[in-house]
């Protein structure tokens, strides 16, 4: 999986999300475009689109919407402090890689919501609705959910909706049965460590769980390394240490099942996590 995963497109034209703080407007109000430009090195957790996260192996998408101030067309916006892409152009883009390969699965993860009332949440489910349709696996029991059970019913899109609006719709799935738990640390050691505990008190059965290999940076650590930004302040100096934590992991109902990070082409992150699956042949969860 990738972490915020449309943020290849973040646009330094954007204005500033509705969620960011007091601080980052006003710094932004300041500084105009310059700020932009700093922020979007450290906004931008991926610099693949959709399409070639599609080819390189990535099939977990984390989604975060947001509506735009004074948008005359009232569009529907990914959004990670600055704008992306509309989300429409987005999923399009999606399905087509679907359409292509109908037997792969996509999650769709919409875990953050900003500036979204319930007429906008009604646009985004008609969204999913007119372009996945019957691709739309509904809610059941995670545990339930094979590639074979969804090849027989031609599903290939589990969407996952961190919202109450996801009670209501068949093919949304309750965002509970995609936990995500957040290290929120700069530390790699700190970040192994939260890893390994959440794995421990994960769930056995009846929802998905995401490790999320994902370093955090803090204010001072934007500061310091204002000009070179996230991959080469943060990501690529704990790339190794990172990596030999995935390498060590067991899949299945008592280990791993879903892992993101950032910059998804760095290293062998993608291989390797496919190379765990392979680890299920030999032990006892086998069946999902």
């Amino acid at each position: 999986g990738s972490h915020d995963s449309f943020s290849f497109y973040i646009d330094e034209a954007s204005p500033v999300g509705p969620e960011q703080p007091e601080t980052v407007q006003n710094f932004v109000s300041v500084f105009g475009t310059v700020a932009k430009k700093l922020m979007r090195k450290w906004l931008a957790t991926q610099t693949m689109n959709f399409t070639s996260q599609l080819g390189a192996g990535i099939r977990y998408f984390d989604l975060r919407i947001s509506t735009k101030p004074r948008d005359p067309d009232n569009e529907l916006y990914f959004a990670h402090g600055l704008f992306s892409a509309k989300v429409n152009e987005g999923l399009e883009e999606i399905n087509a890689f679907l359409t292509d390969h109908p037997k792969e699965v996509v999650f769709l993860d919409f875990n953050h919501f900003y500036g979204m009332q319930k007429c906008h949440h009604e646009k985004l489910v008609q969204m999913l609705k007119d372009t996945y349709g019957n691709k739309m696996c509904p809610a059941i029991f995670a545990h339930e959910v094979s590639l074979q059970y969804l090849w027989e019913k031609e599903h290939q899109v589990l969407v996952f909706y961190h919202s109450p609006v996801a009670l209501e719709v068949p093919f949304l799935w309750p965002g509970q049965m995609m936990p995500a738990p957040w290290a929120n640390t700069t530390d790699p050691e700190k970040l192994i460590q939260f890893l390994q505990a959440s794995i421990t008190e994960r769930r056995k059965k009846g929802s998905f769980f995401i490790s999320q290999v994902v370093l955090t940076p803090k204010a001072s650590t934007v500061v310091k390394g204002v000009a070179s930004g996230l991959r080469e302040t943060i990501t690529e100096r704990a790339l190794p240490a990172m990596m030999q934590w995935v390498r060590t992991q067991k899949p299945g109902e008592s280990g791993v099942n879903i892992i993101t990070a950032d910059f998804v082409e760095l290293g062998d992150f993608i291989s390797t996590v496919i190379n765990l699956n392979y680890a299920l042949d030999e032990g006892e969860d086998d069946t999902t």
